[in-house]
């Protein structure tokens, strides 16, 4: 190999270097302002700093804006999530994911590059308490033929369907659908068990498959889709042939 390439190679790595550690140092800070202010409970300056609506596990709704967030804060922030944040340092516990962002342990808290709080996927024991009383709430109001599941996923609506699924247990999901004009509380005009979830690689987006005969019901749910894509589309198939095709909102999730 000429000296001008092996140059070049070692400037390569050095600056492949020199900026993973200026990365590194970057998302310390972040990481060190939030723990900071988590640890003073200082709500309205994480509340600036959070990317709404922030999700939280249906049924409980999502966070919608600042004040949302700090109403609930400390629905959320118990001690336990607040001591692993405060025992944390941003060399130990947090790991940079590159575009993905910067995430807690095994990812109870996630920043974006720009030090924003994305989400938590850690649910204290009032939240618990709130998700198990909401579906039970939800569980009286349906239909006795489906008054039974384990988790709710998901309420979608297109032009003409009301769909609801659930997970029975052990990821069996349950597909109930209404015409757009009837009640939920009524009695569906179609239910299929069995579906199965389907994830597309690591950009969030997932879809709910389940069969019928020579059919297969398809609800995506898009979360990383083109400028115009809707939140989730419900999609028809026999055998191969799309035989509907209809975009859909999410009523609840």
């Amino acid at each position: 190999m000429k000296r001008s390439n092996i140059f070049l190679v070692l400037l390569f790595f050095c600056s492949s270097f020199i900026s993973a550690q200026d990365s590194n140092i970057n998302y310390q800070k972040l990481v060190k302002k939030f723990i900071e202010n988590v640890k003073n409970d200082k709500k309205e300056a994480i509340a600036d700093a959070v990317v709404y609506p922030l999700e939280r596990e249906y049924p409980i709704p999502d966070i919608a804006n600042k004040a949302d967030f700090i109403k609930r804060y400390s629905e959320i922030f118990d001690a336990t999530l607040k001591n692993e944040i405060v025992k944390s340092t941003p060399a130990k516990g947090w790991t940079d994911m590159g575009l993905r962002g910067i995430m807690l342990i095994h990812g109870n808290i996630w920043l974006d590059t720009e030090g924003r709080l994305t989400a938590i996927n850690y649910q204290s024991k009032a939240e618990i308490e709130l998700k198990n009383k909401l579906i039970a709430s939800q569980k009286k109001m349906l239909d006795p033929s489906i008054a039974f599941f384990q988790t709710p996923i998901c309420i979608l609506e297109t032009a003409e369907f009301k769909i609801r699924i659930d997970n029975l247990g052990n990821n069996n999901y349950r597909f109930a659908s209404w015409s757009i004009k009837k009640e939920m509380t009524q009695k569906p005009d179609l239910v299929i068990n069995g579906g199965e979830l389907v994830v597309e690689g690591i950009g969030g987006n997932h879809q709910y498959e389940f069969k019928k005969g020579n059919l297969i019901y398809e609800c995506a749910i898009i979360v990383l889709g083109e400028k115009n894509s809707p939140p989730a589309r419900l999609k028809i198939y026999q055998g191969t042939k799309v035989i509907l095709s209809q975009d859909a909102k999410i009523v609840s999730r």
